[in-house]
């Protein structure tokens, strides 16, 4: 007896591609079970509909792990980054939330190992959208908060970042959250994902990075981000005005 979260297309992809990933042969009776599971499931497609649920993906595109969280009316893209500055290695996470149009709601960073011990684990909004949770879903321009000292850890992003005039810093911190949408979905149409790694974290419930093409909230949310491209213009050390359209 099924207990858990209902099983439904993203997993059973996940599975198959675990299959295939560790060679199982085509006949063999894993691959006969997964049949059965998936032909149960489309003899219920007259069942009452339930929300999405939320999901978790992981592994290994572009030469770096990413996770995708997909819930309801929006997706976490997330990305790790590791450098040295002064002699001293680090590790962040920074995280993209795009809502349902593909605009971005924040950008956040999270210590994994940071230049200072004491901020392990701490988290940090780089850049939230104003009143994002009831703002217009397909807005055009809207007012943002930032943090106006930023992690001396962004180097690891790029080396040369607090050179950048502050408007196009935020402008491009926004933007990587948009074109790693867009290399992901690249290399998951040519199976350049390697999505079955484990997270650093040793998460266990994970669904494989290509089962993401299967997830009907967070590949039409994936799509509209790789479309669009935003610039920013500075107000205040504490407030910026976003402004987003289509990438030329």
């Amino acid at each position: 007896m099924h207990l858990g979260p209902p099983v439904r297309e993203a997993e059973i992809l996940s599975a198959r591609e675990f299959l295939h990933q560790h060679e199982f042969a085509p006949a063999s009776d894993y691959f006969n079970r997964l049949a059965r599971v998936q032909n149960r499931l489309e003899a219920r497609s007259d069942d009452p509909w339930l929300p999405p649920v939320k999901r978790n993906y992981g592994g290994e595109a572009g030469g770096r792990w990413m996770q995708i969280q997909s819930a309801y009316d929006h997706v976490i893209l997330s990305i790790c980054y590791e450098g040295e500055f002064n002699l001293k290695r680090g590790r962040v996470k920074i995280s993209h939330r795009f809502n349902q149009e593909g605009r971005s709601d924040f950008v956040e960073l999270k210590f994994l190992r940071s230049l200072h011990a004491c901020l392990d684990g701490a988290l940090r909004k780089l850049l939230s959208l104003k009143d994002y949770r009831t703002l217009r879903k397909d807005w055009s321009v809207a007012e943002a908060f930032v943090l106006e000292v930023l992690p001396r850890e962004l180097v690891f992003l790029y080396e040369d970042i607090f050179r950048c005039p502050k408007n196009e810093l935020f402008a491009w911190l926004i933007n990587i959250g948009h074109r790693v949408a867009g290399d992901l979905l690249k290399d998951l149409g040519a199976r350049r994902v390697n999505g079955w790694l484990p997270w650093p974290n040793g998460k266990s419930d994970q669904l494989c990075l290509q089962a993401v093409l299967a997830d009907e909230v967070a590949l039409p949310i994936l799509e509209k981000a790789a479309a669009l491209e935003s610039t920013v213009e500075l107000r205040t050390p504490k407030s910026v005005v976003v402004r987003y359209a289509g990438k030329n």
